[in-house]
């Protein structure tokens, strides 16, 4: 498992998805759906997918003398550990918007959904969403992964939309607070995503090892 996880970051990773870990920097700017970023990190790690594809990697990786589960686990772990990068990132940020930050006019009167723990756990539920719609979906074939993509890129875009909406519903601004006794519930919603994201990568590993196995590739 140690030598397909390094064959997966040396060998078969785009040097984009490296690049698009940054874009966890993107809670830094004020006035735009910051949320946006968790995609882009999704878009990095479906550039590799594309990539392994071209290079027929998969074939590759089942010849070696390896079990194909854990050829899958590896793709798997690779990607969580991009998530995690960037989520690393976006939380610095988050971090210093909710405390240094905090009463800087741009991030004050921000009215789009600050950086604070809703914001996060809405991170980690897109992440959750890429590996069950689009890591999930490619496992099926191993080869086709566009139709997954659009699909994971629509429902994505639509979590955006609620969680820049919600937090303008009456009863409901504190989710968009960055400091006080209002960030005690966020915490709750913090927690689902942090609960969802694990459940769900797990829940669509194991069923990706069991669809891959039974491939005739």
């Amino acid at each position: 498992m140690k030598e397909l996880l390094k064959k997966e970051f040396k060998l078969t990773a785009g040097t984009v998805t490296y690049i698009f870990i940054v874009f966890g920097l993107m809670a830094f700017i004020p006035g735009y759906p910051i949320l946006v970023s968790a995609f882009f990190v999704c878009l990095g790690l479906q550039i590799t997918f594309q990539f392994a594809r071209e290079y027929n990697d998969v074939l590759y990786t089942v010849l070696l003398p390896v079990n194909k589960g854990d050829a899958v686990k590896a793709r798997y772990l690779f990607c969580v550990c991009i998530q995690m990068m960037s989520f690393l990132l976006t939380a610095c940020v988050s971090a210093l918007r909710m405390s240094v930050l905090r009463d800087v006019k741009v991030y004050a009167e921000n009215v789009m959904l600050s950086a604070n723990f809703t914001f996060l756990g809405f991170v980690l539920f897109i992440y959750m969403l890429f590996n069950v719609i689009f890591i999930g979906g490619f496992y099926k074939t191993a080869y086709y992964y566009g139709k997954n993509f659009v699909i994971f890129a629509v429902v994505s875009m639509l979590t955006v939309g609620i969680a820049e909406t919600i937090h303008h519903i009456p009863g409901l601004k504190f989710l968009n607070a960055t400091s006080g006794s209002e960030l005690l519930p966020q915490l709750g919603i913090f927690a689902c995503g942090i609960i969802l994201y694990i459940v769900g990568t797990l829940i669509s590993m194991n069923k990706s090892i069991k669809r891959f196995e039974k491939l005739d590739l």
